[in-house]
């Protein structure tokens, strides 16, 4: 007779009531198979049907340690629980001397206020030293990597160490596919838990921004400073302090002196700011509030061109993509922001944007650009950037001087500017030369600046979320190059080739208008520091 194949999977503890395969009866129950039978185990998330593990919707964590120990056998789930159990037995206060008032530690069949026998407390022990494995990071940290399947925990929690992580998959030479799917599917959890996740701080130093020339945003400005003064908050009889463009301090409109004339305390409670003080400290600001329309927006992205505090734009001026809120309902909205739910924070997409100086580069008029060279730095860009076979010249080994940079929220333009000739790009990407353009000019866009000049340029419209780059040309001079959507991990040079007809300019949200030269180049990458807009 053919032996009965058992469909018990190997290395798993048989439970109380399960026949043996040989037919032979029950075996006697271990301390491991009892712990089995009182708690249930989730094992869904290594049952792999087809090869790919389960996915859930939990929000996970990076690990510590995960990619330098194996997957777990199943006997790893006994040895969490007979860890946990051996904790609840030593919490219980078991003693030698007590077990149901007998000698020793009581009979085999009583149990103690753990729950267990002092056999059962055997075996666990036992289960323990079996599986203590050797390694320098704590048991809590060793056992919660190898109860996961990835790089991430069952929990998330407050931060991420994103070099960790890297760190952890470079060194893994070995990750499989499947890991790696779910990898990067939890890498897109955490991105939408963290949109999703409202930040509660306290506001203390609020920031207006508006057109210090328009009279009727002036009289606005100078209710809500009023008000944000005045309105008790966080335990305090006064409000917050509020800090308002330097150019007002003398307006009549704003009526500094009247404000002040209502309490003292407004003295040291309302403030001037200037540029200077927006690059030098933008962490002193918890909130900035601005009063007009997108390019007022705009110009607060041009204030802070690093770190910049959550924003929220009311609907002032003409155009209003970017801001949400009308003004009428502006205490309901504060309130609210400034309340314990806390506000919600949109991490729209900006660029940074580098002009780089061909050593030998002459502008067409023949003017030296002592903007660009005053702030200079020599940096040689063949040991920076490796070239592509193929595609080398003789600008790729030249030194370039590095010139400015400029961090930008909605576009950066290319343009043949008052030439009459048709501006020759060359367009790199990662230092792969990705096409030779032949147009009016080029623009490359965020997702934010996609409703912008892009759209006017026949470009498509990008949802703010979507991390990508638009490439929209400018009258192209050809059938085949049209407007393109490209990764945002990459990094984009424009070039002007040295065998050129005229130079071309480039500006940046519409400010800061540079002029080019033969073999300059702009270098465009996803910035480090996204502009966060409250959300409604």
């Amino acid at each position: 007779m053919a032996e009965k194949k058992s469909n018990t999977t190997p290395g798993t503890p048989r439970l109380h009531g399960e026949q043996s395969s040989t037919g032979t009866g029950t075996p006697p129950r271990s301390a491991l198979a009892e712990a089995f039978q009182r708690t249930p185990i989730r094992r869904d998330s290594f049952d792999r049907p087809n090869g790919f593990p389960a996915f859930d919707s939990t929000p996970r964590r990076f690990s510590t340690g995960a990619h330098g120990i194996p997957m777990p056998a199943p006997q790893v789930f006994a040895a969490q629980l007979a860890s946990e159990q051996r904790a609840q037995l030593d919490g219980a206060g078991c003693d030698g001397d007590g077990g149901n008032g007998s000698g020793g530690g009581g009979t085999a069949g009583s149990r103690n206020r753990g729950g267990i026998t002092a056999r059962e407390a055997e075996g666990l022990s036992a289960a323990i030293n079996k599986f203590s494995f050797a390694s320098t990071t704590p048991s809590f940290a060793r056992l919660a990597a190898l109860t996961s399947p990835c790089y991430f925990h069952k929990r998330f929690g407050d931060a991420v160490d994103i070099d960790r992580v890297l760190e952890e998959i470079k060194s893994d030479d070995h990750i499989s596919h499947s890991r790696l799917m779910q990898t990067a599917a939890s890498v897109r959890e955490v991105s939408r838990q963290l949109q999703r996740r409202p930040l509660k701080r306290a506001v203390r130093n609020v920031m207006i921004i508006t057109k210090a020339r328009d009279n009727k945003l002036v009289e606005l400005t100078n209710e809500l400073t009023g008000w944000l003064l005045e309105t008790p908050r966080y335990g305090r009889d006064v409000g917050v302090n509020v800090w308002v463009d330097s150019k007002l301090r003398k307006s009549r409109r704003f009526g500094l002196a009247k404000i002040l004339e209502k309490d003292e305390r407004y003295q040291d409670m309302l403030h001037f700011w200037a540029p200077a003080l927006c690059l030098e400290q933008p962490e002193l600001f918890d909130l900035v509030i601005t009063l007009g329309g997108d390019g007022t927006v705009l110009f607060t992205s041009w204030l802070f061109q690093r770190i910049v505090p959550p924003v929220l734009a009311f609907s002032l001026g003409s155009l209003g993509f970017l801001t949400n809120f009308d003004f009428e309902q502006y205490k309901r909205q504060l309130n609210h922001t400034m309340g314990d739910s806390g506000m919600r924070i949109n991490m729209r997409m900006r660029f940074t944007c580098t002009v780089y100086r061909s050593a030998a580069s002459q502008l067409p008029n023949g003017s030296n650009n002592t903007a660009a060279s005053s702030s200079a730095s020599l940096s040689t860009t063949a040991a920076n950037s490796p070239t592509t076979s193929g595609n080398s010249s003789s600008h790729h080994t030249a030194d370039k001087i590095e010139g400015e940079t400029h961090e930008v929220l909605n576009e950066l333009v290319i343009d043949r500017g008052p030439s009459s000739y048709i501006s020759s790009l060359d367009l790199y990407a990662n230092d792969s030369l990705l096409t030779r353009i032949s147009a009016d000019g080029i623009i490359l866009s965020t997702p934010t600046g996609s409703t912008a000049y892009s759209l006017s340029a026949g470009g498509s419209l990008v949802h703010p979320d979507i991390p990508a780059i638009l490439l929209t040309p400018i009258c192209p001079h050809t059938l085949s190059f049209r407007p393109m959507l490209l990764n945002d991990d990459m990094a984009l040079k424009v070039s002007l080739p040295a065998s050129g007809r005229g130079g071309a300019f480039v500006s940046f949200d519409g400010k800061g208008r540079v002029e080019l030269g033969r073999g300059d180049e702009v270098v465009v990458r996803a910035s480090a520091y996204p502009f966060p807009t409250v959300m409604g």
